[in-house]
């Protein structure tokens, strides 16, 4: 068999094995980008401009897959290692809270990058292995768009949970 054919069966058993990979992963919903923030070594934070951006997040209970919704078919795989809450502040000073969440990290490339995902929020830490600079990155729940949401005449009525009149 010469090279081309082998490189044409491997490129094939690789796609197919991915699109089995893919049919193991769940929706946690789309997140958009609302901040950057780079801070160097010397602790200065620099506030990085940038559009929203929205991502897709899934995951199999073990890997978490983020990827820019319009482009789902290329994602960052992060390994979760604790899901027992993401501790958090509301406002400076305040009492921690425990909510749900997970956290996950991945190694490529001499970048570390730390995930904190909780069912509201995103937190992406990237870690430059040879810079000083650190990138935090967040992300909020995107509203469901408009046709996602029912429609009214499928909502219940306003005057009681299960559609009935209100007394």
């Amino acid at each position: 068999m010469n090279l081309p054919s082998r490189a044409a069966i491997l490129a094939l058993v690789l796609a197919l094995g991915a699109r089995a990979e893919e049919g193991d992963f769940d929706p946690v919903g789309e997140f958009v980008i609302r901040s950057q923030t780079k801070i160097n070594g010397q602790g200065k934070a620099v506030q990085v401009p940038i559009k929203p951006l929205k991502l897709s997040v899934s995951t199999d209970g073990v890997t978490v897959r983020i990827s820019t919704a319009s482009q789902t078919d290329g994602w960052s795989t992060f390994t979760i290692y604790r899901s027992d809450g993401i501790g958090r502040q509301n406002v400076p000073g305040g009492p921690l809270e425990v909510v749900p969440g997970v956290q996950a990290t991945s190694d490529h490339g001499g970048v570390h990058k730390h995930l904190r995902l909780t069912r509201d929020t995103l937190t992406l830490t990237v870690f430059p292995g040879v810079s000083d600079q650190t990138l935090v990155t967040h992300a909020v729940l995107a509203p469901p768009s408009p046709d996602e949401q029912p429609a009214a005449d499928e909502q219940p009525a306003a005057g009681s949970p299960d559609g009935s009149p209100a007394p």
